[in-house]
């Protein structure tokens, strides 16, 4: 009996471990693309930078405010540190968040009053219907985009380009977005051409 007792707390311990485990990082996959310039324009860090706002932007306020402060611990990271009164370079930081009520690979939703005595089949799978059956759950899907444009103030030349894509269900902009934003910059000033999926550790 004691044995038994043993191996039910070995097993719940091990499974609570487990889940602790599991519970205190996720991960953020971004798609990203960055364009290298020619070696006459690269960057020389460290170096100082201003953000440039588009007039649609300038009038976002508050919520612009916010998202350069997400923004500015990541381009530390890399060696750009805002100074407005003495800035070398300007960047241009645009992000587009889309949330859609499910994701692309969810179940279709059933409708009442819909009576089919035979499955039909679509590219999720086989599918039911019956009256009885009024089912209308959200899971709210984000899709997700940052895009980093850096000019050199002295001639307004592009310096450094790239593009973040991350969709998933995480809600949270404050955490998810800053880990957009490490992949974005990930080889600042010289990235690798072409396309990469880059994977950053972020807090559950």
């Amino acid at each position: 009996m004691q044995s038994k007792f043993r191996t039910i707390k070995i097993v719940f311990l091990a499974t609570a471990l487990l889940l602790t485990g599991c519970s205190t990082v996720r991960l953020v996959d971004s798609d990203v693309n960055a364009f290298p310039t020619p070696a006459v324009h690269a960057i020389t860090v460290p170096a100082t930078y201003r953000f440039e706002r588009l007039p649609s932007q300038q009038a976002q306020g508050q919520s612009r405010n916010e998202l350069e402060t997400l923004a500015q611990p990541e381009l530390a990271k890399v060696g750009l540190q805002r100074d407005d009164t003495a800035p070398q370079y300007s960047i241009q930081l645009d992000v587009r968040i889309f949330r859609d009520p499910q994701a692309p690979w969810d179940d279709p939703r059933y409708t009442t009053g819909y009576v089919t005595p035979y499955p039909t089949f679509s590219r999720f799978g086989t599918i039911w219907r019956s009256p009885s059956l009024s089912l209308a759950f959200e899971f709210p899907y984000y899709r997700r985009e940052v895009h980093l444009v850096v000019r050199r103030i002295a001639d307004n030349q592009v310096v450094f380009e790239s593009l973040a894509n991350h969709d998933g269900r995480w809600p949270d902009d404050e955490l998810v977005l800053p880990a957009m934003f490490q992949a974005a910059l990930q080889g600042f000033p010289n990235p690798p051409q072409g396309a990469r999926r880059i994977v950053v550790e972020i807090p559950r």
